[in-house]
């Protein structure tokens, strides 16, 4: 699991005295079982994702997941290294290809400042000069 801002909104958010949420929203993990409708894990597989507000946080024991927002952990990262980056990635991908809208044809320079926390502001030039 990791912690990130979405973690620190949703705590800030939610009225004293209220049922408290289950926080985390980025977690790799091993299976430990699955669904009868589900096809693409099985028990023992590495796994990592990006969670959703909208069910308890990866800041418990067990979580219940669908398989559509799951992927196969790389071997590459440990499971703490792979915890981190689920929401970080998304938030990279979201800024590159649907807001700036590159390409494999784009071509450039991209600095991105105060990129930390889920949040993108940048400076960029495209097409390169």
């Amino acid at each position: 699991m990791s912690v990130n801002p979405a973690d620190v909104k949703v705590r800030a958010s939610t009225p004293g005295g209220a049922e408290p949420k289950i926080l985390g929203y980025d977690a790799a993990g091993v299976v430990e079982r699955v669904g009868s409708a589900v096809t693409l894990f099985r028990p023992g597989d590495e796994v990592w994702y990006a969670g959703s507000i909208a069910r308890p946080g990866t800041n418990a024991e067990f979580h219940l997941v669908d398989e559509r927002i799951t992927g196969p952990k790389p071997a590459s990262l440990s499971f703490a290294e792979a915890a981190a980056l689920p929401l970080t990635a998304l938030t990279a991908w979201e800024s590159l290809f649907d807001r700036f809208r590159l390409t494999t044809e784009s071509t450039g320079k991209l600095l991105i400042m105060g990129a930390a926390g889920g949040s993108v502001r940048s400076w960029y030039s495209w097409p390169a000069s």
